[in-house]
């Protein structure tokens, strides 16, 4: 007999009733796709998330009371004990806010218009726990609002010092939105290589996906807006 397939649950976090009624029929409609609640505001959704567990918040970004991105720092942010997927949704895909939501720990975004079966799809990729966005779409957001990061580099964490040379090259590479493919080429390395080196650095900078890895590398100034990636390996 074959497994049961893992049943996906989601959290539905919107203040307008009729969208979070849409989002819910489209994901109802998919066998292992679950929605466990939903909540009009953040203050409601950080309740409801820790009644309910779910696997996935479908997350506004505007809302009242609790906005989406306070209340995805405090789902998934740095220092959370067990932290929880989230997906921001929002109406324009060059938003301040989303970059904050980025920041505070989203795993990715997806415009509220999109298509239902790129809606179903994305819940999925982020509860398998990989990151949605592509880097060079993080690094496109960060460049576009490069001002409201630091001005100037602080100084290397112990993290980024535990980081060796060849490492501290993947993750610039994935900062200026390098594909694993594009890196092994990048750095003549195999891509099975490079696929080591990433886990590496994620693991060692205690980050759960590239998109992270993306943000770190623009606040601790390893790039800049406008580094472009025909930087030769050393």
């Amino acid at each position: 007999m074959g497994r049961e397939p893992v049943t996906i649950r989601v959290l539905l976090v919107d203040d307008q009733p009729l969208l979070r009624k849409g989002f819910r029929l489209i994901l109802e409609a998919e066998p292992d796709l679950e929605v466990v609640g939903e909540a009009p505001d953040g203050q409601a959704a950080l309740a409801a998330a820790e009644r309910l567990r779910p696997d996935v918040v479908l997350m506004d970004i505007r809302m009242p009371v609790l906005d989406g991105v306070a209340a995805t720092r405090r789902l998934a942010g740095p220092g959370v004990a067990s932290p929880v997927k989230v997906l921001i949704l929002t109406t324009f895909d060059l938003d301040e806010y989303v970059v904050e939501a980025l920041r505070a720990g989203a795993s990715g975004f997806l415009l509220k218009d999109v298509p239902p079966e790129d809606l179903v799809a994305a819940i999925r990729v982020i509860a398998a726990g990989d990151a949605l966005l592509a880097p060079s779409v993080t690094r496109r957001l960060l460049d576009r609002f490069a001002a409201r990061l630091p001005a100037a580099a602080p100084p290397p964490s112990p993290a980024l010092e535990s980081l060796t040379e060849r490492e501290l090259q993947v993750l610039r590479s994935i900062a200026r939105g390098s594909s694993n493919a594009e890196i092994a080429e990048e750095l003549f390395l195999g891509e099975t290589t490079v696929k080591t080196h990433v886990s590496r650095v994620l693991m060692k900078l205690d980050l759960r996906d590239r998109v992270q890895a993306v943000v770190l590398a623009y606040e601790a100034g390893l790039v800049r807006p406008g580094d472009d990636s025909s930087e030769a390996p050393t």
